[in-house]
């Protein structure tokens, strides 16, 4: 490799002479003449011109060789003159360069065809492919205000004429009686402001309605304001929906409890007369019964439960009684109208369909503390802890289960004596109450516990009745935590 390196570099010239002195060393080479002209066919060197032939540019690994020209690039270089502006040979310099030809500087020049705004006078960012300004925006308004109005065509079959004088008369109703009411010069129910026009008939759609209607009576169940309700009907100005408030207060009352229910029926009895009318509430109640057998599907007491709301409506004078006389001669032998004209039936039905919806529909805490009594008394009657269970989940207090395991003891002690000397069967009953109370989840341990703390901060004036009562006290406790129904931690917290 290294005496490679030291070779000389081969070229056209060194291949001619190369060639000519293996000539002259054969013997073949002839006359000078003859030689040189060897040597130009063979060389491709043109001695007069000083340009080689067509032999073209040969491999060379050092880079360095001799340019070969063919006779077009000959007769180019000929034809190349020195320019009078630049003092070189070729071309004329380009206006567009990108190279600045001024000596000593190293300053480019980055102007481009097409581009200079000086030059062309054509540059517009707005033209601009990759970002800028107008980027993603609207070249031309689209507000309507670049297009002429449509006028109406009076031979088009929809042509009418009202809308032609005056067309911010109208606007479009989900009502379909909305244009007989617009054609025939009555007022319009209402004003959009949005739109800037009058509304003849319901501002919205039925099923806009149904939803803000359901979510008002949910809000109702939270809060007790009927008030709230009735501004929120009038508010819609949707008269000729009023009769899906009836349906869709009671079906939402039916899923929920005893105090939801007694809500509804406040509510219907708020919302007549007004915004709901007599025959809107009839109507209403005929859309219900209508639809009874698909909520039955859903809730198998439907029928048991509308009744009860149809006899509270009647006696909360809210329905007339010709109603269910006329719904029966239309629909012989319907469930829900004989439910209802049974209750009515009933001796004191007024007194006893104001609690139509039991101890649990929210009623005030002395009427729960006499519903209390009443059902501890029959407990220690009948000794059915079933029914005795059922009615405590009837009464919806969870809260307020303190209240009754306090009368429960209490009342244990008054039926069993004021000497205590027989033995307490009221108190064991009462024992195996709460035990199965506790046992199913309907009382919780709490309750009982703060039940028990109750009955000994009163023990005092109990004993003025019953003089056994502390040491009665005390064989409750200890048959409750056996039963293991009550703890020393829960009554130590409730305490507390």
């Amino acid at each position: 490799m290294a005496e490679f390196g030291k070779r000389s570099e081969v070229t056209i010239e060194t291949m001619c002479a190369a060639e000519i002195l293996s000539l002259h060393s054969t013997g073949v080479c002839g006359t000078a003449q003859e030689g040189k002209t060897r040597r130009a066919s063979v060389g491709g060197v043109d001695e007069s011109s000083g340009l080689y032939g067509s032999y073209g540019k040969v491999h060379n690994p050092s880079g360095s060789g001799v340019a070969a020209f063919s006779v077009k690039k000959r007769a180019e270089k000929a034809a190349q003159v020195v320019h009078p502006n630049t003092g070189h040979h070729g071309k004329p310099p380009d206006e567009h360069a990108t190279r600045n030809t001024e000596e000593g500087s190293a300053r480019r020049n980055i102007t481009r065809k097409k581009t200079d705004p000086v030059a062309t006078g054509r540059y517009d960012s707005s033209k601009k492919k990759q970002g800028g300004i107008g980027k993603g925006k609207w070249r031309e308004p689209m507000d309507g205000s670049d297009h002429n109005p449509i006028a109406l065509d009076e031979n088009d079959p929809l042509y009418v004429a009202e809308e032609d004088a005056d067309p911010s008369s109208y606007i479009l109703s989900s009502s379909e009686g909305a244009d007989e009411l617009r054609h025939s010069g009555a007022e319009p129910s209402a004003y959009d402001a949005s739109n800037d026009k009058a509304v003849y008939g319901p501002m919205l759609t039925l099923s806009e309605f149904k939803i803000r209607v359901s979510d008002a009576v949910r809000e109702y169940f939270d809060s007790s304001d009927p008030d709230e309700v009735v501004r929120c009907i009038d508010e819609m100005k949707c008269r000729d929906y009023h009769a899906e408030v009836v349906k869709r207060a009671i079906s939402l009352g039916l899923d929920e409890g005893p105090r939801e229910r007694e809500l509804v029926s406040r509510l219907l009895a708020c919302l007549h007369p007004n915004p709901l009318s007599d025959a809107e509430m009839e109507m209403g109640f005929e859309v219900l019964l209508d639809s009874i057998e698909d909520l039955a599907i859903d809730i198998p007491d439907a029928k048991a439960m509308v009744g009860s709301f149809l006899a509270r409506a009647v006696v909360d004078e809210v329905l007339a009684p010709a109603f269910l006389s006329d719904r029966n001669n239309s629909h012989p032998g319907d469930a829900v109208v004989e439910k209802a004209v049974s209750l009515l039936s009933r001796e004191h039905c007024t007194a006893r369909l104001e609690k139509v919806w039991g101890p649990g529909d929210g009623r005030p805490v002395p009427e729960l503390k006499e519903m209390m009594d009443q059902l501890l008394k029959e407990y220690l009657l009948s000794r059915e802890l079933d029914e005795a269970a059922s009615c405590v989940r009837e009464l919806n207090a969870t809260h307020f289960h303190h209240e009754l395991v306090k009368r429960g003891v209490k009342i244990a002690m008054e039926e069993d004596g004021r000497d205590h000397a027989s033995e307490s069967s009221a108190l064991d009953a009462m024992a195996a109450l709460f035990k199965f109370l506790v046992e199913n989840s309907i009382v919780s341990e709490y309750q009982v516990a703060k039940g028990v703390s109750r009955l000994e901060k009163i023990l005092d004036d109990l004993k003025l009745d019953v003089p056994a009562a502390p040491k009665m006290l005390d064989e409750f406790e200890g048959m409750a935590r056996e039963g293991g129904f009550l703890h020393i931690a829960a009554v130590d917290g409730a305490k507390a």
